[in-house]
C-alpha cells in the first residue's frame, strides 16, 4: 500500500511492460505478478511484440532469453522443482487481485492475432500502445521485462 498526500493508504498500482515471450522471462513476470497479488495491488500487464507470441492460442512457448544453451536444465529444474507454469501464475494472480492483460494491437497482428479469439483466456483486451503509456505515467511501480 502506499501513503496518499491526506495520510490515508490507497492501492498500489503496477504497471509490467511484457517484452519478452521466453518461458524465462514469463516465469518471472508470474513470479512478480504473484508477489503484486500478496501484496493486493492493481496490475496492468500490456504484452508487447514478442511477448504476444505466447499470448496466441496454440502456440508453444518454449525459447529461453537468458543463457539458451541452458534450456533443458532450466526446464527441468522447474519440473524438479514443481514450479508452477508462467500461465498458472498469471491465472492466480488474477484470482486474488486486480489483473488486467492487454494485448498491443500491433504486436498481436504480427503473430496473427486480431481479434479476442485468437488469445488465451488471460487476455483481458487489445489496446494501443497509448492506453500502455497512460498506465506506466500513473503506475506506482513500472516494470519492463
Amino acid at each position: 500500500m502506499i501513503n496518499d498526500l491526506k495520510g490515508g493508504k490507497k492501492m498500489a498500482k503496477m504497471t509490467m511492460a511484457l517484452f519478452s515471450g521466453s518461458v524465462d522471462k514469463l516465469t518471472a513476470a508470474g513470479v512478480i505478478l504473484s508477489g503484486a497479488a500478496a501484496d493486493d495491488m492493481d496490475v496492468e500487464v500490456f504484452v508487447l511484440l514478442m511477448g504476444a507470441r505466447a499470448f496466441i492460442k496454440g502456440k508453444k512457448t518454449e525459447s529461453i532469453a537468458e543463457l539458451p544453451d541452458h534450456k533443458e536444465e532450466f526446464l527441468k529444474a522447474l519440473e524438479d522443482l514443481n514450479i508452477p507454469s508462467w500461465q498458472d501464475f498469471f491465472e492466480q494472480a488474477k484470482e486474488l487481485t486486480n489483473v488486467k492483460i492487454y494485448i498491443c494491437s500491433l504486436a498481436g497482428k504480427i503473430w496473427g492475432g486480431e481479434k479476442m479469439d485468437d488469445f488465451i483466456d488471460l487476455v483481458d483486451d487489445i489496446c494501443g500502445i497509448g492506453e500502455y503509456v497512460s498506465s506506466a505515467q500513473e503506475a506506482d511501480v513500472h516494470l519492463f521485462i
